[in-house]
């Protein structure tokens, strides 16, 4: 197969070469202009990553969605160029995976996502922004094939090196944010709940896993102080949502591990970081204090409406536009649109992301799935959520009884159940441009073919606590 495919992309590479040269030669402009170089690099990338698609084209996409959510330099190209690499990734990944031997197949779980996707569509009609919601559609169907088939092409038969790759980008991305915030005061993230969201969400379930898991002495203590780190991150993001979801992670994991000394090594680290910063900082610490309930529970200073003040009024507001009228309770107002009314700038136009402006905070990704699809379009994803918290539930019991934090599905089941939690306060379960979703469903999706069986439940011995990462004997089998 390689060298028919050699003899193929050989004579292919050379004429396309040549048609460069000619090209160049008749219409040496379209070289000397920036945005046609920038679209002809991006392809160079796509194509590079699509020749190794299984080692590089995951971060090539993962980092290409931060650089779009973030305020780095041309952040605005990097909104554009994260739907080429998503559709280069799950069209040619599709390809890929159904040409590849694979030990496993489509499923029930891919079944409802693809209902979902239909079910999005019939509700993308009724907008009164059909066109917007079409893009928002195909988004969902482009992340959810990739889910299904190319991310799953990343990881098969390289589940060692997909992980060690990944805790090692966690480790990094937690080190440039912290230089960022803490050196430079550069805010790489903008908004301090989308710093909150990534470290919470994505960094420390990964994090808390790899360090639980090390494979020697100094790598564990490196990894917890990265940990650390993570902290440091959350207090400077003043995130409730992003911090309550970390705090359920630890909770879940060590509980279902019977890890409850790390539990309180946590709650340890925790009272004395703030007793540093206590030290450090003794000017405002009085003030911090004194303002806990307003600014970090209540979000707002004076009065105290209650500690979720600040999300009342988005969740009543999407209360009433989802019982305004049978249409919006059965159909909703169209995947990924709101209903603005006469608030709606210049509806008629529209681009291939979300317009400041034309859609509205809901405070709560499921609310707005159910203003978005209504009741009727909302039943494949409340089935695909409630396949998803019986999985999780089936590897928390599977910790439970064996004891093995080494598993590879552990890491991806803390992402879920903190992107569940994170998702009760912040609307971008749904919301394909943003990386959090990103990574949130494939997380999802690759944890469907990992999440172990219940017949495999046994218990293991404890004899070596911290073996080598992922490797076969790290995790026992069952014997027959």
């Amino acid at each position: 197969m390689k060298s028919r495919a050699q003899v193929i992309l050989l004579p292919l590479g050379m004429i396309a070469v040549l048609g460069l040269f000619v090209l160049v030669e008749r219409r040496p402009v379209l070289f000397a202009n920036s945005t046609y170089l920038g679209a002809i690099l991006a392809l160079q990338i796509a194509f590079v990553g699509l020749t190794h698609f299984d080692e590089v084209f995951f971060p090539i996409l993962m980092g290409t969605f931060l650089w779009a959510g973030s305020s780095l330099p041309f952040s605005a190209t990097g909104m554009g160029l994260r739907w080429l690499f998503l559709a280069v990734g799950a069209f040619g990944g599709f390809v890929i995976w159904i040409k590849s031997p694979r030990p496993r197949h489509f499923g029930a779980f891919h079944l409802v996502a693809s209902l979902c996707v239909l079910s999005a569509l019939v509700s993308a009609i009724v907008s009164e922004i059909p066109r917007t919601a079409l893009l928002k559609v195909a988004s969902l169907f482009l992340l959810f094939l990739y889910a299904s088939s190319g991310a799953r092409v990343a990881i098969a038969g390289r589940e060692y090196k997909f992980m060690s790759g990944l805790v090692l980008a966690c480790e990094v991305l937690v080190y440039l944010s912290a230089v960022c915030y803490f050196v430079l005061g550069y805010s790489v993230f903008g908004n301090p709940n989308a710093l909150g969201a990534i470290v919470g969400v994505a960094v420390v379930p990964v994090l808390l896993w790899s360090a639980v898991a090390a494979e020697t002495r100094g790598l564990r203590q490196r990894r917890f102080f990265t940990l650390a780190l993570c902290g440091g991150l959350l207090y400077v993001a003043n995130s409730r949502a992003s911090t309550l979801a970390a705090i359920v992670v630890v909770v879940v994991f060590t509980v279902a591990l019977r890890h409850q000394r790390l539990l309180l090594q946590c709650a340890f680290v925790s009272l004395f970081f703030l007793t540093v910063m206590a030290v450090v900082n003794p000017s405002q610490i009085d003030e911090r204090v004194s303002s806990f309930t307003g600014k970090v529970i209540y979000k707002t200073g004076g009065t105290h409406p209650g500690a979720f003040g600040s999300r009342l009024s988005p969740w009543a507001e999407t209360f009433s536009v989802i019982n305004r009228s049978t249409k919006n309770r059965l159909l909703g107002s169209g995947f990924g649109t709101s209903e603005l009314g006469d608030l709606r700038p210049n509806i008629g136009s529209s681009s291939v992301y979300t317009l400041e402006g034309t859609n509205r905070e809901h405070g709560n990704s499921y609310l707005a799935l159910a203003e978005y699809l209504g009741l009727l379009g909302s039943l494949p994803f409340v089935v695909l959520l409630f396949m998803l918290v019986r999985m999780l539930v089936r590897v928390c019991r599977w910790m439970r009884r064996t004891g093995n934090p080494y598993h590879y599905c552990i890491p991806l089941s803390l992402v879920a159940i903190a992107g569940l939690v994170h998702a009760c306060f912040e609307d971008w379960m749904f919301a394909v441009g943003s990386y959090l979703c990103l990574f949130f469903w494939v997380s999802v999706f690759l944890l469907v073919d990992l999440a172990p069986e219940l017949k495999a439940e046994v218990r293991m011995s404890l004899s070596k606590p911290f073996p080598a990462l992922g490797q076969p004997q790290a995790i026992r089998q069952p014997t027959t």
